[in-house]
């Protein structure tokens, strides 16, 4: 088994040491899958997958950033800015424990869970007339009010920590940008890397690191795909100009891996796949969690380069953008892992 999915000598080739990762996450997650004895990338299932793509040729082309829709708050200013900066901090870990319903809200008489129940109920609030885009008002939000905003069929997962994560954003936002995300988007003068920087730097709940054996290891999925949907609300304008969103990478979080494994371009130990398939809980941060995170970021990275060698271009946030969409038609597919965490 270990062979058949190994990471193997080709993978030197395949990413130079030298290059410049600023995020720090292909570097960092490339050691965490030399190591790994978890969970292993299917070098032959990438191709397979890449060519399967091509042959979809709409598809692979149709790879628009379209992170917004209809159930997101748009005005075109400022508020949308802390609107979307509000949303990326709270989203996060939307699944049920098993044989429990999800959390779910009716949102125009349309049933929604996940990650578009947490965009429509944020909408739904600012229809109420909430001042979500207000620092202010984040900054000192209560448990009540964040009780309101997400109310459905049933609770929340992590709810104390949503109500923590509002306030931070109010908090900083009025202690070092005058209430305005925008101002922070304006000092990073259009690149998305230190975008994401920033967030990790001046947001604890953005700092989406841990240590492995020791290492540290970077993903700060939050932190970028909050410059991802900045860039799709604002269709590369304004607030979602940004010159380097080619060096993002993908957004390694409990979809993708589930997509990635159903094509055969993950494989896990026995163990760990009937732990998952069990829907045990993986604790934060362990050794087989974090592998499972890394080798999606490779898996990923490699499909992309395998894409690119037979002349299509699609960056890390176009192909997250696909299989998180495939993700959403997962009835066939086993278990995704999962982890109570704040970060994905």
């Amino acid at each position: 088994m270990r062979e058949t999915f190994a990471w193997n000598e080709h993978c030197d080739d395949d990413y130079p040491l030298h290059q410049s990762d600023p995020l720090h996450v292909l570097t960092s997650t490339h050691w965490v899958v030399e190591q790994a004895e978890y969970v292993w990338i299917n070098r032959e299932r990438v191709e397979k997958l890449c060519e399967q793509w091509i042959q979809d040729e709409a598809s692979a082309v149709a790879a628009s950033l379209q992170w917004y829709d209809r159930y997101h708050f748009y005005d075109g200013t400022e508020r949308t800015v802390n609107w979307l900066l509000l949303l990326d901090a709270l989203n996060f870990c939307f699944w049920a424990e098993k044989d429990t319903p999800r959390w779910s809200i009716d949102y125009q008489g349309e049933v929604l869970n996940g990650y578009w129940a947490e965009a429509a109920a944020l909408t739904r609030a600012v229809e109420e007339g909430l001042p979500l885009w207000d620092a202010q008002y984040l900054s000192a939000i209560s448990s009540e009010a964040i009780a309101h905003i997400f109310r459905g069929t049933q609770p929340i997962p992590l709810f104390e920590q949503r109500v923590a994560h509002a306030r931070e954003v109010g908090r900083v936002l009025l202690e070092h940008y005058d209430g305005q995300f925008a101002h922070a988007v304006e000092k990073v003068r259009g690149s998305a890397v230190q975008l994401a920087l920033l967030l990790a730097r001046d947001f604890p709940s953005f700092r989406d690191r841990v240590y492995y054996r020791n290492r540290e290891v970077h993903f700060l999925k939050r932190a970028q795909i909050c410059v991802a949907d900045l860039h799709g609300s604002f269709q590369g304008k304004q607030w979602g100009a940004f010159t380097d969103l080619a060096q993002l990478t993908i957004f390694a979080d409990y979809k993708l891996p589930q997509v990635l494994r159903y094509y055969g371009v993950l494989a896990y130990d026995p163990a760990l796949a009937e732990r998952v398939d069990r829907q045990e809980l993986l604790p934060p941060g362990s050794e087989e969690e974090v592998e499972i995170r890394a080798a999606t970021v490779w898996a990923c990275e490699l499909l992309r380069r395998a894409l690119l060698q037979r002349g299509r271009v699609m960056n890390a946030l176009q192909i997250d953008q696909k299989l998180w969409l495939l993700g959403q038609n997962s009835a066939a597919m086993r278990p995704y892992h999962r982890t109570r965490t704040i970060y994905y």
